[in-house]
């Protein structure tokens, strides 16, 4: 620690259309920012093409932050590396296994296909029962077999996966310290080191994921590290995890799993921060991109965080993660009449390339960003003049592709595909707050992404939000979150013992090996931290019951008969039911360790001299905007330019660098000290 020179720091996150650069200057205040085409082929391309385009000087840098969706990607597109697994006799199909679920509410099938074949899964003789016991030694002579016979079916990564490791992980340590000897490289996973969790499938699920996804990362950081080398960059690289906290490239590809919804988190914490420095903590984050659209809660500016996040259908990777839900609802996503008739949007996507029509790339479907387009809230001359795009060009197609078999004009089925996506993204906002007990009109919407602020009012108002946090750089918020993200290492250890059969110190105890193992960690990083926390809280179920409850404590050192009231607490309070007559039972200990980065001042995110002084000089001209079946002619502002105080009414709109922000009729605006601009939303029409 300490060896960061407090200077020039960088954060970058990738995302499916863009990749983002923040560069800030903690000495001056001075910032760089670039918004690029991501590379999916390589991401490490868009990476080192932002910095080249915000002319950042590699040598100069102290710190890289990266926010990367490269194991995301690798999951839900299938594309990962060979692996195999070695498990208890008996046991081979853990994985497929699963749980009685389904992937639809009305349907008794659903397709499932395990990371790792069967082939790929072997079986040793051991095992240990449920309470740590050893009841049949581990066979190394077969242990060796399986790995040479995984090594000759072209196996990259390994999976030690035995049953009951959560309760006594000698023998799956032991087998590490084994295939040491044999595998010819590092990408050696043992599932109780991912996860101490009693439940099998999940716990193989999490270590098969992070194995097939490990050499997958580790080539990309080795590529992406080389670069920035070759370019002066002599410095260590951090990454975002999926839990919002930072992790050295060196070490982050040992738990490659916690980098799965990297990119998302970052903009999750980018939005806590603000939040809090705004008087703001209680959030309901909104991140809308070119792909997807992202939502995430916030209390008391700390982001939610599950181990409970299932990224696929029979995909539970449980390791603690924000809980951000997505939908394919982006400014790229493509509007089509199915065959019975009616109109859909999303989930495919025109991406980056060739993107939506109006980015001239040699788009043809149909987007959410051609709609707003041609409703006048996006600004024509500043998309339409690539490619021998022109509206009329877009207009055509919507007439023809969605307005002819709809019966709509062309402008019609443009307001149709804004609707239906508003509906979608409203959707998944709900199953963030509503679901869980949280009444939306509690929260503020933080609205960011390229195309959040389009359509926060619209979804505010809907959800009857009364306020909208629109920051200073919505459009490239994510690489924010990467500069601002603190350290942080989250620890889970499965107890699965009543509340009244808990021993006086029992939880205490592991709370302090995890909080000295946490400490021990980040005494590892190079980065300087201005202090410690520590979060407390235990995974709570009454006995019979499948489903868990999460306890936040105050304190590590708890009694016994305050834990179950605590739990009984929350259980009413999520589902209004008490269930006093039956045991209570604890079944995870969780710990988080977060070392608190130095604070940054983000009001210089807009430079404080290309403010003007009154808000008509920060006008730039008017454009006619459908609202409705209305047309207003609105007025349209350069918010660089915008007093730090303003204050205006809808409809209006507000452009910039990253994004754009559209004020409804009947909303009003008002701007804070720290460059962020607060929509209050009006009564609905």
């Amino acid at each position: 620690m300490g060896q960061e020179r407090s200077g020039l720091v960088a954060g970058v996150d990738v995302g499916g259309t863009f990749t983002d650069l923040l560069q800030l200057d903690q000495t001056t205040g001075a910032v760089r920012i670039a918004k690029v085409p991501s590379t999916p082929e390589n991401q490490a391309f868009g990476v080192m093409n932002a910095l080249t385009e915000a002319d950042c000087e590699l040598a100069a840098l102290d710190l890289i932050v990266h926010g990367t969706t490269t194991t995301t990607n690798a999951v839900l597109e299938r594309k990962l590396s060979r692996t195999g697994l070695i498990t208890t006799q008996g046991f081979r199909d853990v994985l497929e296994l699963g749980r009685r679920t389904r992937p639809q509410a009305y349907g008794m099938t659903g397709q499932f296909t395990p990371l790792i074949p069967r082939d790929l899964r072997l079986e040793v003789p051991e095992r240990t029962d449920a309470a740590g016991q050893i009841v049949t030694p581990l066979d190394e002579d077969a242990l060796r077999t399986a790995a040479q016979t995984l090594l000759d079916a072209g196996c990259e990564a390994v999976v030690v996966h035995f049953l009951h490791a959560y309760a006594n992980p000698a023998h799956e340590q032991r087998a590490g310290a084994v295939l040491a000897e044999i595998w010819p490289n590092s990408h050696i996973t043992l599932g109780h080191a991912i996860l101490q969790e009693s439940r099998e499938f999940e716990r193989g699920v999490t270590a098969a994921v992070n194995a097939s996804v490990q050499p997958i990362l580790d080539r990309y950081l080795r590529r992406l590290t080389e670069s920035l080398a070759k370019g002066g960059y002599d410095r260590d690289v951090l990454v975002m995890n999926g839990n919002g906290g930072m992790v050295s490239s060196r070490f982050v590809a040992q738990e490659a799993a916690k980098t799965v919804m990297s990119g998302p988190a970052s903009g999750v914490m980018a939005a806590a921060y603000t939040g809090r420095i705004a008087g703001m903590p209680d959030l309901l984050t909104y991140d809308m991109g070119g792909t997807s659209t992202d939502v995430a809660l916030v209390r008391n500016a700390e982001p939610a965080v599950s181990n409970e996040i299932e990224i696929e259908y029979a995909m539970p990777i449980h390791v603690p993660m924000v809980d951000v839900r997505t939908v394919g609802a982006g400014g790229g996503s493509i509007a089509r009449v199915n065959a019975a008739g009616l109109l859909e949007v999303g989930p495919q996507s025109a991406g980056a390339d060739p993107g939506p029509i109006c980015y001239g790339r040699g788009g043809t479907e149909p987007t959410i960003s051609d709609a707003n387009l041609l409703l006048g809230r996006l600004d024509p001359g500043r998309l339409a003049v690539k490619g021998g795009v022109t509206l009329q060009t877009v207009e055509e197609i919507f007439a023809e592709r969605l307005g002819r078999p709809l019966g709509l004009t062309a402008h019609e089925a443009a307001q149709a595909v804004v609707q239906l996506a508003n509906t979608t993204m409203a959707g998944a906002i709900r199953m963030v707050s509503l679901s869980l007990g949280a009444d939306p009109r509690d929260f503020a919407l933080f609205a960011f992404g390229g195309a959040g602020p389009l359509h926060a009012a619209s979804l505010a108002r809907e959800l009857g939000v009364p306020r909208v946090l629109v920051p200073s750089r919505p459009g490239i918020t994510n690489a924010i979150g990467c500069v601002v993200a603190d350290l942080r290492h989250d620890f889970v250890q499965t107890i699965n013992t009543p509340v009244d059969a808990l021993a006086d110190t029992q939880l205490a105890d592991i709370f302090a090996a995890q909080k000295a193992e946490g400490e021990r960690l980040i005494a590892k990083e190079r980065v300087e931290i201005r202090g410690l926390r520590h979060l407390y809280s235990v995974d709570m179920q009454f006995v019979g019951q499948t489903h868990l409850l999460r306890v936040d404590l105050e304190t590590p050192e708890i009694d016994n008969a305050s834990l179950r009231e605590l739990f009984e607490i929350a259980y009413f309070r999520r589902f209004r039911v008490e269930l006093s007559e039956i045991r209570a039972n604890v079944v995870n200990a969780n710990c988080s360790v977060i070392g608190a980065r130095v604070p940054l001042d983000l009001s210089t995110l807009i430079d404080p001299s290309g403010r003007k002084p009154t808000l008509s000089d920060a006008q730039t001209g008017t454009r006619k905007v459908r609202f409705g079946s209305d047309i207003h002619d609105t007025p349209i502002y350069w918010r660089d330019h915008l007093p730090l105080d303003v204050a205006l009414d809808g409809p209006a709109i507000i452009q910039q660098m990253d994004t754009t922000l559209l004020i409804e009729p009947g909303d009003t605006a008002k701007g804070d000290e720290h460059g962020n601009i607060i929509l209050h939303v009006g009564a609905p029409a």
